[in-house]
């Protein structure tokens, strides 16, 4: 046998054991449930992860709903895209705290935006709901943890949920079901450059 066929040999080989490892895998995955997905850390791409998810899913025809918290009123290219397929927004309409500097209305409009979410957390004809940044409003105690949690735990069961934003709280991750954490190795901001329209925005 020449050499480039042993080589193929034990890639076969290899690929073949892959294979059934991958499949008994599959085969041992029998619940069927709806995931909580968390996607946390302090890299670019946490809400991009999340929005691609979303639109996945409305891909395949589920029924999503989105609330962005830790959003203003200027152009967001995903809400443009989405909610030309049907996809409803709640927006929480302030923006970063740091820019309205004023707590009280921070905290109501929070509050509002969480209504909304348990709206649609509650609704078992809503397939996946995007919690989009929602962990800030935990970190800063605008919404009620245990309420969040309850929420989440009695959800419809063929719903998933994805949360999005930086320093996700414990409890949240402990309950879910796929948590990812983005790190940040290099960004253009931190170099000098702009945010890019339909690439940070």
């Amino acid at each position: 046998m020449t050499d480039k066929a042993n080589d193929q040999a034990r890639h076969k080989e290899r690929m073949q054991q892959q294979k059934e490892k991958v499949d008994k895998r599959i085969a041992a995955a029998t619940d069927d449930k709806g995931l909580l997905l968390v996607i946390t850390g302090n890299g670019k791409g946490k809400s991009t992860s999340g929005f691609g998810t979303v639109a996945r899913a409305v891909g395949h025809g589920l029924s999503a709903k989105v609330v962005q918290y830790v959003k203003g009123t200027w152009a967001c290219g995903e809400r443009d895209l989405l909610e030309k397929l049907g996809v409803e927004f709640h927006v929480m309409g302030t923006g970063f705290t740091w820019e309205t500097q004023d707590k009280e209305k921070d905290i109501k409009a929070a509050q509002t935006a969480w209504q909304a979410s348990k709206k649609w957390l509650t609704d078992p004809s809503v397939e996946l709901v995007l919690l989009d940044e929602i962990t800030y409003m935990l970190t800063y105690k605008y919404i009620d943890i245990d309420d969040v949690i309850e929420t989440l735990e009695n959800r419809p069961s063929n719903q998933h949920v994805i949360v999005t934003g930086r320093a996700c709280h414990r409890r949240v991750i402990e309950l879910a079901d796929t948590v990812s954490e983005v790190r940040p190795v290099k960004h253009a901001f931190d170099n000098g450059i702009k945010a890019q329209k339909g690439i940070d925005w």
